[in-house]
């Protein structure tokens, strides 16, 4: 076991929303060349506490070449992606830039998601599928909109949940696994309670995200690099570098140039992932185009019939139990979503940092070359 990880994954990871954004802004801060910001969220705390997206720069303002390091997209999966960040500042990976390169570190674009303990913003949306045009007719899935009660139920236990359950076991022997994953988690926006919802319309972590990047004039630069953490598929601890549909075949290949060959494309079906509507790359590429190279570093934790009826008890939760959610009851669902998207073991955070590691230098390398 590497003692240097292992001490670095003890002090890097966080046990909730506020301690890793203190750490944040105490590591920026100590790195004295950073040029600090937060950007207030509008939503609180489980105990009415303030909630911000903080962003570090690094380097040049005007370099031509930027690489972006963005945690809690979803925000339960912020503890792997704020730890990772962490990590590249006191490992000080900012003296490495060279004069035209520059690093910016997004902590936490959905505050609301990482302080609660939900996947979701703070309407209830799934970030990761908030990025659509709406100007355009919405997506449709008719798979979701079969099984939408199903799926979040208004009951736990007793015969609406056997029902339920009877019913997704029918469409999955119908119609094959792969269309219930679809159906299930490629996004849909017509359910606000239900699950992988994309929203009615730009969410506030959504419009955060696009300030953050007007702010720093992103879409002038030459070359954006951009990786994304999250967790939850995929083998147990294990970094899976994907890439999504929006940026296509070319979009693959230059992420496989600077990352390597363990790069994978939904396009190719070698990526744990399906292909998803409203993806964050949805929004890289409509600003950029082959300008920017994106890649979601997800680590895998527990399988996706463990994720289910987490995922499930949450919505259920906040559709049918508001009353009861900061109540023990409550607390307990959410600590469920924490413990699934964040193993809080040793080896699997020594796994994470190593890998994220490997991933950092590989980005730097990348600018550099």
């Amino acid at each position: 076991m590497n003692d240097a990880i292992v001490h670095a994954a003890n002090k890097h990871f966080s046990s909730n929303y506020f301690e890793a954004r203190q750490k944040f802004r105490d590591y920026v801060r100590d790195a004295v060349i950073g040029e600090a910001a937060a950007y207030p969220s509008p939503a609180r705390g489980p105990r009415g506490e303030e909630l911000s997206t903080d962003v570090a720069w690094f380097g040049d303002r005007g370099a031509s070449k930027v690489g972006i390091l963005i945690s809690a997209t979803h925000g339960a999966e912020g503890y792997c992606g704020s730890a990772a960040q962490l990590d590249w500042l006191a490992e000080r990976g900012y003296e490495k830039l060279k004069s035209d390169e520059a690093m910016l570190l997004i902590h936490a674009i959905n505050p609301y998601g990482f302080a609660w303990d939900r996947r979701v913003t703070q309407e209830g949306c799934d970030l990761n599928r908030n990025f659509i045009d709406f100007t355009a007719p919405l997506p449709q899935n008719e798979g979701y909109d079969a099984l939408a009660d199903s799926l979040v139920p208004s009951a736990l236990e007793g015969p609406v949940f056997a029902a339920a359950e009877a019913a997704i076991e029918k469409y999955r022997a119908t119609y094959g696994e792969i269309a219930y994953r679809k159906a299930r988690t490629t996004g849909q926006y017509r359910h606000a309670t239900g699950m992988f919802f994309g929203g009615f319309g730009p969410t506030v972590a959504r419009e955060t995200l696009e300030r953050i990047v007007s702010d720093y004039s992103i879409a002038s630069r030459r070359l954006v690099l951009i990786v994304d953490y999250h967790t939850g598929l995929g083998p147990y601890g294990y970094g899976e570098l994907q890439c999504e549909q929006a940026s296509g075949m070319s979009g693959y290949q230059r992420a496989r140039d600077i990352f390597g060959h363990s790069v994978t494309s939904p396009d190719l079906g070698t990526s744990s992932a399906l292909i998803l509507n409203g993806t964050q790359d949805d929004y890289w590429q409509r600003l950029l185009g082959d300008r920017h190279v994106y890649v979601c570093l997800e680590f895998g934790t527990y399988p996706p019939e463990v994720a289910r009826p987490v995922l499930r008890a949450d919505h259920w939760l906040y559709a049918y139990r508001q009353t009861e959610i900061d109540h023990k009851f409550g607390r307990d669902i959410r600590k469920r979503v924490k413990e699934h998207y964040y193993p809080d073991r040793t080896d699997w955070k020594e796994m994470v940092l190593y890998r994220s590691r490997q991933v950092h230098r590989q980005m730097m390398e990348g600018m550099s070359a």
